[in-house]
């Protein structure tokens, strides 16, 4: 089969699994490992092998591309120049308006949270530009999403995030993995987002196979086969962290609730985390029987 032939799907896998193989180096276990991460943050991605010999990672359009190079491993990002990038992943392809890129040398590793979080990123960009009302629409008859055109850098016509509920929360359609919460976060207002960022950072770090989903337009985090641990929502002036099994923990978190096993945390602007005491709460909180609703 000639390799441009085989553009997406089964084949296209297979060749980017023959590609990291033939490699046989560092090269072939940075992108195996980025593949990995690809994939954990954005479950239904579609593989792609285009231009002959380019590994592609879609999901309503191109997320990033994976070229090899003699001595740089490149994960280049069609929309890369509209995300945000709070950690600095972005060290490559600077210059230009709309593309950004990852360079990754022999003995560096990218940060696995915030690689996934930007991942999660350019997913909720391309859904959000598929569900651009066509032109055809009449002004006004934008399809029920909630999402509004706004001008764009060049005048041209760009649809915006998520539809913010009371309080600046943002409306995220119930899924389960790592992508919708991504999602989430990235549609949060202002100095919440990097809060929410933070907060999943944290969480990933201190367990690392927790399961992840967004329902009733909050992120949710558990164990498999245990039930939810904990999730986090947006309020006007704070974003509110529930421990679904609060009142067991040590110490306890502050804020008391109406339910006897739930305490909250309650994230204001300019509050100093003590991350330490967080993550404590957050490894307790994992290996208790969770909330299944």
């Amino acid at each position: 089969m000639d390799q441009s032939d085989a553009s997406q799907g089964q084949a296209a896998s297979e060749l980017i699994s023959r590609r990291i193989a033939e490699l046989a180096d560092w090269r072939g276990e940075t992108l195996a490992r980025m593949r990995r991460l690809i994939k954990d943050a954005a479950p239904d991605v579609v593989e792609e092998w285009k231009w002959r010999g380019t590994p592609v990672w879609s999901y309503d359009g191109i997320i990033c591309t994976g070229e090899t190079y003699k001595k740089v491993v490149k994960l280049t990002f069609a929309r890369g120049a509209s995300l945000d990038d709070p950690a600095g992943l972005f060290n490559s392809s600077l210059e230009g308006n709309v593309r950004r890129a990852i360079d990754i040398h022999e003995g560096e590793e990218v940060d696995e949270a915030d690689f996934k979080a930007l991942v999660g990123k350019a997913v909720a960009l391309n859904s959000s530009r598929k569900s651009r009302p066509s032109r055809a629409a009449k002004p006004g008859a934008a399809a029920g999403d909630g999402k509004r055109p706004t001008a764009g850098r060049n005048g041209t016509s760009v649809t915006a995030g998520p539809k913010l509920l009371a309080g600046g929360n943002p409306q995220i359609a119930k899924a389960d993995g790592d992508a919708p919460v991504q999602a989430y976060i990235a549609a949060m207002p202002g100095w919440k987002r990097e809060t929410g960022s933070r907060l999943d950072a944290l969480i990933v770090r201190t367990v690392p196979e927790v399961r992840k989903a967004v329902k009733w337009n909050s992120p949710f985090y558990g164990v498999e086969g245990q039930g939810w641990f904990l999730n986090f929502h947006c309020f006007t002036r704070y974003v509110k962290v529930a421990f679904f099994r609060g009142s067991s923990l040590q110490p306890l978190p502050p804020g008391e609730s109406k339910d006897k096993d739930v305490r909250y945390l309650d994230i204001h602007e300019g509050d100093q985390l003590d991350e330490d005491l967080v993550a404590s709460w957050i490894r307790q909180a994992s290996e208790l029987p969770g909330w299944v609703p």
